[in-house]
């Protein structure tokens, strides 16, 4: 059984920033929820002063934890660490940048009676026209070849059932096929419009970058597994 009934989750690189900022933000939206609820930030090995932001953090807040990874291992597995720390019976992720929005947390709630993941779809983004360029059309490929209709798979703000999390297996990069891997498992998706805001601190630290040939590859592992996975219900 679930200690809590809300797990947030925070990967969190090189963000001394905005640390302080997002704590406040996460604060707020969580006194209008009568949920009990745990925030866990974890640290992707930053080199700046973040994780000493966390800590202190966590001294005056008990709702959050920290999840400190030895050395910087990438935006996959510093998630992977984080869902494998969650005691709530829903998780909601979402970057540490201030450019996803915790006041949409509520409405992400709200659709999840209906379904097992709520997907965030970023439909004013704020970001440069290269990188919205870049991510749709990235997106709009990984949707063709695995056959799925996720509208932006590069939206971190989501709500999962957390049930369906510790189902997944991820590897290196699989982050960008969360929705697809969670379907496999039974999940049922939807997708709700959120905020964005532009980024108020540093540059991006999960960027895009020269992903082409691991991509590819990537899809290829994500089509394999859609082609094999176990389909069956048991009768007697």
């Amino acid at each position: 059984m679930s200690e809590f009934d809300l797990s947030i989750v925070v990967p969190i690189y090189n963000e001394e920033a905005s640390v302080e900022p997002l704590h406040q933000e996460l604060a707020r939206v969580l006194e209008t929820l009568d949920l009990s609820s745990e925030i866990i930030l974890v640290d992707d090995g930053s080199r700046d002063r973040s994780l000493e932001m966390m800590r202190a953090v966590a001294v005056r807040d008990p709702r959050v934890r920290v999840v400190a990874l030895e050395q910087n291992a990438g935006q996959t597995a510093a998630l992977d660490a984080g869902f494998r720390a969650v005691r709530g019976t829903v998780t909601i992720t979402l970057d540490a940048d201030l450019q996803n929005d915790p006041a949409d947390i509520p409405t992400l709630l709200m659709e999840l009676k209906n379904a097992d993941v709520v997907n965030g779809v970023r439909t004013e983004r704020r970001d440069t026209w290269l990188r919205r360029f870049s991510s749709k059309l990235a997106n709009r490929f990984r949707n063709w070849a695995t056959h799925e209709a996720v509208t932006d798979v590069g939206c971190s703000l989501r709500a999962i059932r957390s049930e369906y999390l510790k189902r997944v297996k991820l590897y290196r990069g699989m982050h960008r096929f969360l929705p697809t891997l969670l379907r496999l498992e039974g999940a049922r998706i939807v997708e709700v419009p959120v905020h964005h805001h532009p980024r108020r601190h540093g540059t991006s630290k999960y960027g895009i970058g020269n992903r082409l040939f691991a991509g590819l590859v990537d899809i290829l592992a994500v089509r394999w597994m859609q082609r094999r996975a176990l389909r069956y219900r048991i009768k007697e």
